[in-house]
């Protein structure tokens, strides 16, 4: 788990837009969003909510990038039916979903399983983690994170 000013290591993934590299993305912002599964109600609308503000992430030089346990032709189903505008990366290993700690015991219907808790990791341009969200709720979340990339830019 990676603390507040620490450069975050570099992890890589498979993704829609090819192969995932985090350490590529230095130089700009990276807002990487940890979402349980695709196609479900939450995640379509957080995935949605993000897309409809990649404009204001751009201008802030800041990319958006989600991150699920789906595989990359799932996440690409879910892009094409929703009109995502963002790179999903697939961890079906779960090495970015430990690196991360989001991967916690959950009750989905009554069962006891382990899942992905909702979360966000803005990372600066540096490399550093400037600040997360756990456990987050989707209403008013891209906002947040848009206000705190402005308060810290």
């Amino acid at each position: 788990m990676f603390q507040i000013g620490e450069t975050v290591v570099n992890v890589k993934g498979p993704s829609t837009a090819g192969d995932f590299d985090l350490q590529a993305q230095r130089g700009r912002w990276v807002v990487l969003y940890f979402y349980p599964k695709d196609n479900t109600s939450a995640c379509t609308i957080e995935a949605r909510d993000f897309t409809a503000a990649v404009p204001q992430f751009e201008a802030l030089n800041a990319k958006v990038i989600g991150v699920s346990r789906d595989s990359v032709k799932t996440h690409e189903g879910f892009c094409a039916r929703q009109e995502l505008g963002i790179e999903l990366v697939s961890d079906k290993s779960e090495e970015l979903c430990t690196a991360f700690d989001v991967i916690k015991p959950k009750v989905m219907y009554g069962k006891p399983c382990r899942g992905i808790v909702r979360s966000t990791f803005l990372i600066d341009p540096q490399g550093k983690l400037a600040f997360e969200w756990r456990g987050v709720k989707v209403p008013g979340h891209v906002e947040a994170v848009l206000e705190k990339i402005r308060e810290l830019s």
